[in-house]
């Protein structure tokens, strides 16, 4: 398991898919609000002028010397939900991340979001 600490020291390298092709440059980490553990990152991609944040999960992510390698396709990754370069994940925005991946979505008790920006 990624420690939260680790893949911080991270940002700014580069995210790649199993295949060593790569998906952009990690921009955030999210956790899993019940468990406080990493569970997705925010990829940024696109064209120096038009950037958006992409995010795939953290579940089979490998971290090597400059690199975070995800369990993920590059072409999943960059269709996947995004945000601008400024923006934050609305809550209601969350399941449809989740499916878009085939993860399950629990939020919490209470309907809390389950995930947070670290």
């Amino acid at each position: 398991m990624i420690r939260i600490g680790d893949i911080r020291e991270w940002r700014t390298h580069d995210v790649v898919d199993p295949e060593g092709h790569k998906i952009g440059t990690l921009e955030a980490v999210y956790v899993d609000t019940s468990t406080d553990e990493p569970a997705m990152a925010t990829v940024q991609v696109g064209l120096p002028t038009r950037h958006r944040l992409v995010f795939v999960p953290l579940d089979d992510a490998q971290v090597g010397p400059g690199y975070v390698k995800v369990g993920y396709d590059r072409a999943l990754v960059r269709e996947s939900p995004s945000i601008g370069t400024d923006d934050v994940l609305p809550a209601e925005g969350e399941p449809a991340l989740f499916k878009h991946y085939g993860l399950p979505y629990q939020p919490g008790a209470n309907g809390e979001r389950q995930l947070a920006r670290r």
